[in-house]
């Protein structure tokens, strides 16, 4: 038997975002939000390892109430329990803060044999809060897996680094982060989905957490200007424009 915990977020679509031009800030009301595919793919697995296994899965996120939903997604999925940590002081949280609040909630809500996280968030791409939350934990990270495989008291893990492969051993308890790669989730039925919204999910406040220092102070969000240069080349025999082209572009630094 084994016990997983898998955090989830509640990510908000990058390509509804509308950018407020006086202001040079992003629009995030009314973008539409959703579990990321990253994450779906960690609720995946540690749902495989508790069916493999034995144990139970318990989901966790942090985010405003609506973030509800994808904890009905999990639990549809598959997940025995889910948390849901709100509080209008959390909604500007940093990864520091982030991984904080998700560390006190893990040990406040028990002891977790697997932790899985998706590598990273599809909205936010920092790579920061699973590791960070193992680091505050002071147990094993191993991030980039593509598979995950439980023996006993240990875990054997392939790690993906692009140009290769690398297979690492570690004791229980352990946080892993997934890859897109590592498996395709499953995707619950109507009835999943109805049984879903009549379980309960337990919702912590910024008074039962910890961990409320944000470290990250942001100071501008802007859209970079770019500047394009329109050159054309009429009129030329085909030989001489193709090297006047290569010859900007050597100017350019883009060619060597």
């Amino acid at each position: 038997m084994v016990k997983v915990a898998v955090c989830v977020k509640y990510s908000i679509d990058v390509s509804n975002i509308k950018v407020d031009r006086a202001t040079q800030t992003p629009i995030t009301i009314g973008a539409s939000r959703r579990m990321s595919d990253i994450d779906r793919r960690a609720v995946e697995e540690a749902i495989r390892i508790k069916e493999k296994h034995g144990g139970a899965v318990t989901a966790f996120t942090l985010g405003i109430p609506e973030a509800r939903t994808c904890l009905r997604e999990a639990l549809a999925m598959g997940v025995d329990d889910a948390v849901l940590i709100t509080d209008p002081i959390l909604e500007s949280s940093d990864t520091y803060v982030t991984s904080r609040v998700l560390a006190n909630a893990l040990v406040k809500l028990g002891l977790f044999d697997i932790i899985l996280c998706g590598e990273t968030s599809t909205d936010g791409y920092s790579y920061q809060v699973g590791p960070r939350i193992a680091e505050i934990l002071n147990i094993p990270c191993i991030t980039y897996a593509k598979n995950i495989a439980l023996n006993g008291s240990y875990v054997t893990v392939e790690r993906d680094l692009e140009d290769r492969y690398e297979v690492v051993k570690a004791q229980l308890p352990v946080l892993i982060t997934v890859t897109r790669e590592i498996n395709e989730p499953r995707h619950p039925s109507t009835a999943s989905m109805m049984k879903a919204f009549k379980k309960p999910i337990k919702t912590l406040n910024a008074k039962d957490v910890d961990g409320l220092n944000p470290q990250v102070q942001v100071l501008k969000v802007f859209i970079p200007e770019l500047k394009r240069k329109s050159i054309v080349f009429k009129d030329l025999p085909v030989k001489q424009a193709v090297a006047e082209v290569v010859k900007n572009l050597v100017k350019e630094g883009v060619l060597k």
